[in-house]
């Protein structure tokens, strides 16, 4: 917007607007059941984003991102499977079987798993979004949705480049209360569209149990129709009969 003393001021309306823009477009896809990856891993952004995310129920990145994590995401399933399995193998009474040092080894790297990939571990295929706090600490994530043709979301401060973002919302990424107003609104934005699609397919199922129910009512109906054509079509051959035994007799 302007620079004043060596400090550059954002538009605020323009904040407003590029918000609203970005909700709208995270609704959407919230609202067709895909899943929106969350990243910030400075700290300002952490605490906030984890419990935002968490909220809504997406998948979210707060420790160093995992290289490859979009690019090779089918090696990322593998080691999220594999604090599946040591999970059933202490679930299963295995892990009791195993001598200390097996077991100290487990539960570091447990530990460590969970630590980098258990907010992802819901993530079984790639994120149709990526909303990002910092473009210039996660440039990697950055750069590996631009490849994959992944839509980037993202709070752009005065000192980075926006050039590869699909929706940027101009806005101070050192600020937690920063942070924290722009998360509340495309969470919320997230939460709409959750919600939206949780009472379409309410009303698609009741809507399909209707049909059911009126498609059940009309079988019973044709054949109540077909029983009294058919006992109307006996009758009248019974009755056909009869005349005809009557006309006989009387010659």
């Amino acid at each position: 917007f302007m620079e004043r003393n060596g400090i550059h001021i954002i538009d605020l309306y323009k904040t407003v607007a590029k918000i609203d823009e970005a909700a709208a477009a995270l609704k959407q896809i919230a609202k067709s059941g895909k899943k929106i990856l969350f990243v910030a891993t400075k700290k300002q952004a952490k605490e906030v984003l984890a419990a935002k995310a968490t909220e809504i129920g997406m998948p979210y990145v707060i420790e160093r991102w995992p290289g490859g994590m979009l690019t090779n995401f089918p090696t990322i399933r593998k080691a999220v499977k594999k604090m599946a399995s040591i999970d059933k193998m202490i679930k299963d009474g295995t892990f009791d079987n195993l001598s200390k040092r097996e077991k100290l080894q487990v539960t570091r790297q447990r530990a460590k798993l969970e630590k980098t990939l258990g907010s992802i571990a819901d993530l079984t295929r790639l994120p149709s979004a990526l909303f990002v706090v910092d473009v210039m600490k996660e440039h990697i994530a950055v750069r590996e949705a631009n490849r994959l043709g992944i839509p980037v979301f993202a709070m752009v401060d005065t000192n980075s480049d926006p050039t590869n973002i699909d929706f940027v919302i101009p806005a101070n990424d050192d600020a937690t209360k920063s942070i924290e107003v722009i998360l509340n609104a495309v969470c919320g934005a997230v939460a709409e569209g959750l919600e939206e699609r949780k009472i379409e397919k309410v009303d698609a199922e009741a809507a399909e149990a209707q049909g059911e129910a009126t498609a059940k009512k009309e079988r019973k109906t044709r054949i109540k129709r077909t029983k009294a054509e058919d006992d109307e079509a006996l009758n009248a051959n019974v009755a056909a009969k009869v005349m005809k035994g009557q006309n006989e007799d009387e010659e």
